[in-house]
């Protein structure tokens, strides 16, 4: 089914790059934080701002590639009305 083989490219794709891309947020949150501190207090609320969202977005990152087997097996299983046998590579 075409379907199954398209959710779990996309699961081989998001178990490849998502644990690269959580680093990459996470440092850039912290970047963005450290240069906060060197900014006058009227622009210190912006880069934090912009810190705190890179960092969140890590970590969601981050949660959805640990999810991802599961997410991938539950929509198969939800589009195909069978049980998923997902093969990990």
């Amino acid at each position: 089914m075409p379907v199954v083989e398209t959710l779990t490219s996309i699961e081989n794709i998001l178990l490849q790059i998502g644990p690269i891309v959580s680093v990459i947020l996470i440092v850039l949150g912290g970047l963005a934080y450290g240069m906060a501190q060197t900014q006058p207090s009227d622009q210190r609320g912006k880069y934090i701002t912009t810190a705190y969202a890179l960092i969140a977005g890590g970590i969601v990152v981050a949660a959805i590639t640990g999810a991802a087997t599961f997410i991938a097996s539950q929509s198969t299983t939800l589009i195909t009305d069978k049980p998923a046998t997902i093969v990990k590579p």
